[in-house]
């Protein structure tokens, strides 16, 4: 109740189990106490305790301990009212991890000026609940805090709130709040109550009257932005990451948030595992190394949807991934996977049909966060293959000619499946938005005047056979590489193998687009 109603944390003592005096120290190193939770906290000596003859019998300012704790047949009582430093019992019930109501109030500071009249007050509830008989308090130390006196400029609320305030009207707000004004000259004296343990300095006082004022009195004063143009709020990384989201929210998938922890297995099975990403402190055993991908935490998400009984999703995260303990071998990733019939034409079974999620779904994920990002899309090469979690079969590896890869995606490889425990095939893609590169600069921020060309475009199809190791996408860029300023689309609309054509020969059509 004292705790609650008056903000006042009192701790009460069997006086029979205490043997000897009651004393305010350290803890000794190898030190224990069985506390009131019923759990064992070894101490140390950054730890203030209450201690007997016996020991340790309580946490300072967070907890006792059960040994000298009040049962039914407790007849005399010990009440202890003190004041601790908020700064070690911060650090003490952060390092035990104690989160105790005494603890809450009092590393946040209470009213020094309380302790006497707390103990008394508390002692009145026992007698009148309980009956009996009180000794004398026995006070050590100071029962109050230090004065606190600030000089106040009168001008200072006009210098940082811009609001001109009589004396006779901050005197009238602070004395309602339970300062004490003095003077009446340009700086004043002013006395803080002692229950206001969050007034330091004249900013403070500022606030205070600021706040009773009102802050819709505070003038509205435009910065003064200079001449130069202004400069962007977002970085590159920052605006692709924000594109990136928006791009895939709109292709229907749901945004995650996994940890940035993976277990050691699965770290080495997409590419990391080096010690020098292991954690030396895991918050638990499957989750020791920092992740490489975004892949592992998205596919369990996947996994435990489908437990729920909702197997069809797609999902995505856009987050950090490391490759190495080095600031440029971390980097920003876009992932998502597709479960099930989560394909991009809609999720979920229907009469009129359902299609299930595949490999040219992740494709068009991976391709659309690109372009989103900042990425030509002329420049984007896509070649067959990809890391070894992925479908050796079933999978592309996108990039900007061979020395620049920005992602991958396809269909996970079995043995990946098996690893993560995803009892389905499961479509994923991954690109990473640092190799993205960087648009020229533009000299304004101005759009460019639109130009359109004033012939009509024409579509001329053509076909090629070619042998079957000739891969579709060299000649879709032979093609738009023979005029740029004539070629303004190229792309394939089949591809042929069986009769008519040699078993080692397929016809790749292309439409080209012709508009100077």
């Amino acid at each position: 109740y004292m705790t609650f109603d008056r903000g006042r944390p009192l701790h009460v003592f069997d006086a029979a189990k205490v043997k000897g005096n009651l004393v305010v120290r350290r803890a000794k190193q190898g030190e224990t106490l069985l506390a009131l939770d019923g759990k064992i906290y070894g101490l140390d000596e950054t730890i203030c305790v209450i201690a007997d003859d016996n020991g340790v019998e309580s946490l300072a300012g967070i907890m006792g301990g059960e040994v000298s704790g009040c049962s039914e047949a407790t007849t005399d009582v010990l009440i202890e009212s003190a004041l601790w430093n908020e700064i070690n019992i911060a650090q003490t019930g952060r390092k035990l991890g104690i989160n105790s109501d005494a603890r809450y109030r009092f590393e946040r500071g209470i009213d020094p000026a309380f302790m006497v009249p707390g103990l008394d007050l508390a002692t009145k509830l026992v007698m009148d609940l309980c009956g009996g008989t009180t000794s004398e308090a026995v006070v050590v130390g100071k029962s109050y805090g230090e004065d606190r006196i600030i000089d106040f400029p009168l001008t200072e609320t006009n210098r940082l709130a811009g609001i001109d305030v009589p004396l006779t009207e901050a005197r009238r707000i602070l004395n309602h709040l339970g300062f004490t004004v003095a003077g009446s000259g340009p700086v004043v004296k002013i006395a803080v109550p002692s229950w206001r343990a969050d007034v330091h300095g004249k900013a403070d006082i500022v606030e205070e009257i600021v706040r009773i004022v009102g802050v819709d009195r505070v003038p509205l004063t435009p910065f003064d932005r200079g001449d130069a143009p202004r400069k962007p709020v977002l970085t590159s990384l920052q605006l692709r990451t924000r594109r990136a989201k928006r791009a895939l929210a709109t292709r229907g998938l749901v945004e995650t948030v996994n940890w940035s922890f993976v277990s050691k297995p699965q770290a080495e099975l997409f590419g990391g595992g080096q010690a020098t990403l292991s954690l030396s402190n895991p918050i638990a055993a499957d989750l020791s190394d920092m992740r490489p991908s975004l892949v592992p935490g998205l596919a369990a998400a996947s996994q435990r949807n489908a437990d729920r009984g909702t197997g069809d999703v797609a999902l995505f995260e856009v987050g950090q991934i490391f490759r190495g303990d080095k600031p440029e071998s971390q980097f920003m990733a876009a992932s998502g996977v597709r479960r099930g019939l989560a394909s991009s034409q809609g999720a979920g079974r229907h009469w009129s049909g359902a299609n299930v999620a595949d490999v040219f779904d992740a494709k068009a994920d991976a391709l659309a966060v690109l372009i989103a990002a900042g990425a030509s899309p002329n420049a984007l090469q896509i070649v067959s293959g990809g890391p070894n979690w992925l479908h050796p079969g079933r999978s592309g590896t996108i990039q900007i000619g061979p020395q620049n890869i920005l992602g991958h995606f396809g269909e996970l490889h079995p043995r990946a499946l098996e690893a993560l425990g995803i009892d389905t095939p499961l479509m994923a893609f991954e690109v990473v938005l640092d190799r993205i590169p960087d648009a020229k600069a533009k000299p304004t921020r101005a759009k460019p005047q639109l130009e359109l060309s004033t012939f009509q475009p024409v579509s001329r199809d053509f076909a090629f056979i070619v042998d079957r190791k000739v891969k579709a996408g060299d000649i879709v860029r032979f093609a738009q590489g023979i005029d740029r300023k004539l070629i303004s689309g190229v792309s394939v609309f089949d591809v042929y193998q069986g009769k008519g054509i040699d078993d080692d020969k397929k016809s790749i059509g292309i439409a080209v687009t012709l508009q100077p």
